[in-house]
């Protein structure tokens, strides 16, 4: 019989985020409204309620922090700041940053965060290069320890970042996206929703959705379906998927014949969005890693219709 909480008093039905941000408040100072004496804080810095604001924190004008945000000591928020509720700030970490470029114009744009947003110690995240234009990042995202957003990325909502992650200007990496340690994407490349990179890959196309990339190549190995297990994917999508990747990857057709052939054959959610991102690349898309070998095969998880383990099959 499953327990309703856990050891540590959170309901056992939250989503692993918010079961993760409740117990890290749980660690920190009460959450209620507050500003430690040793913070600056501009008068020109729009505040809402239920802030709390840590020792050495330094608070620039025409920022904008939206209610029920939790701020760790040194925690620095650069003017053009604008952020939504419910996030929670670590230690060092240095928040609309200016642009690291270095034909950065006199007017540069700002940064928009959402809502629930975790972000670790010494995350940085640049303003957009221009005026008008924006680094966005959505909701419910986890940035961990020494991760870098650089100028105009766009992240979306649910993503995951490991410790070191490194984004170049002008990346786009949609929702449900997980990226190791150490992975370091050139600019302008794109991310796919429910894609898994691997650590210490480093991207130099888009990385199409669904898929994972190897990070000892980082060259594509098949469908992320453990992560697609997790986030409700049941058999038949994943099979539907998989033949799509086939098309995609296995089928020997030119790039432009296997889109067409996608997008004529999958034009359900969410297998059709593999032709609509894919069509949108300016970068090339991420390869398959090849065998090494003749008689080598690669093998990506399938799952029996009546059983929640799985079985690896030859494809």
């Amino acid at each position: 019989m499953p327990c309703e909480t856990d050891v540590a008093g959170v309901p056992a039905d939250m989503t692993l985020h918010a079961r993760y941000r409740r117990i890290l408040l749980a660690q920190m100072d009460e959450h209620v409204s507050s500003i430690h004496p040793t913070a600056v804080v501009s008068p020109e810095a729009h505040i809402g309620d239920d802030v709390n604001i840590g020792p050495f924190c330094v608070i620039e004008p025409d920022v904008e922090i939206a209610d029920g945000c939790h701020l760790n000591a040194n925690v620095t928020i650069k003017s053009g700041s604008h952020i939504g509720p419910e996030n929670i700030f670590c230690e060092g970490s240095v928040i609309g940053g200016l642009p690291q470029h270095l034909r950065m114009p006199e007017s540069v744009g700002d940064l928009w965060i959402g809502a629930g947003n975790i972000i670790r110690e010494h995350v940085t995240i640049n303003r957009g290069l221009g005026a008008g234009e924006s680094t966005r990042i959505g909701n419910e995202n986890m940035l961990m320890v020494g991760v870098h957003i650089a100028h105009d990325c766009v992240v979306g909502n649910h993503v995951l970042m490991t410790n070191n992650v490194l984004l170049a200007g002008h990346v786009l990496v949609e929702d449900h996206a997980y990226l190791g340690g150490a992975a370091a994407v050139h600019q302008f490349c794109r991310i796919g929703c429910y894609a898994m990179i691997g650590g210490m890959s480093r991207l130099i196309k888009d990385a199409p959705p669904f898929v994972t990339v190897d990070g000892a190549t980082s060259r594509v190995v098949g469908l992320n379906t453990v992560g697609l297990r997790r986030n409700g994917f049941d058999t038949p999508l994943i099979r539907q998927l998989k033949a799509a990747y086939r098309v995609l990857y296995r089928s020997d057709l030119a790039l432009e014949e296997a889109l067409d052939k996608l997008e004529v054959d999958f034009q359900e959610e969410p297998v059709a969005h593999f032709h609509r991102f894919l069509r949108c690349s300016q970068r090339g898309i991420t390869a398959e890693r090849r065998p090494r070998h003749d008689d080598e095969t690669f093998r990506i998880a399938d799952f029996r219709e009546d059983d929640d383990d799985f079985q690896r099959r030859a494809v």
